[in-house]
């Protein structure tokens, strides 16, 4: 079939002229649905992405640990509280002990540092030396890192237990802990 037979016209040329038609009505209708098609797989993605989101910041730090208590879960301000550097240097100190000996260890020190490198900055430091089970080491600095005020981690020196050992196996940590204080409110 030559171009001139379909221009001048012939007996073939209404059903090729469907079929040719009907093609490219198919081909506008695949091109149409394909793109629609993504927009609606991206837009199941994203609600579920946004669903699973929305279950992790429902669970908080206190749902990922269930042995976490009150202190790792505490609701309130980011920054240490207290009408003083003291108070507040006092507020972090009973903070760190408080951990400590409720993950069975026992603090033989504990100085909190005011006036610091950073203490410009406004934050406190507290440095403790306790002796404690291996196991609950990581759960105490878990518990000191995570939820409010927010506390940093700044030295963790553990020392195994000596060949002769006194203390029972357990581990001797130093720590040094600190938190921005904002002044008096």
């Amino acid at each position: 079939m030559n171009f001139s037979k379909l221009v001048t016209g012939s007996s073939a040329s209404p059903r090729i002229a469907a079929l040719v038609y009907g093609g490219l009505v198919l081909v506008l209708i695949a091109a149409t649905a394909l793109p629609l098609k993504g927009l609606l797989d991206q837009r199941m993605a994203v609600e579920q992405l946004s669903e699973t989101l929305r279950q992790l910041d429902a669970r908080g730090p206190a749902a990922a640990l269930p042995e976490a208590t009150t202190d790792a879960a505490m609701a309130g301000s980011a920054f240490l509280e207290g009408s003083t550097v003291t108070v507040a240097g006092a507020a972090l100190l009973q903070r760190v002990v408080g951990v400590v000996n409720r993950h069975g260890g026992s603090v033989s020190s504990s100085q909190p540092d005011l006036q610091g490198t950073q203490a410009k900055d406004g934050f406190i430091s507290v440095s403790a030396n306790f002796d404690l089970e291996q196991p609950a080491l990581q759960q105490v600095v878990y518990d000191l890192e995570a939820g409010m005020p927010f506390l940093f981690v700044d030295e963790l020196v553990v020392q195994g237990p000596a060949p002769a050992a006194t203390s029972g196996g357990k581990l001797h940590v130093l720590i040094s802990v600190s938190g921005q204080w904002q002044g008096p409110q």
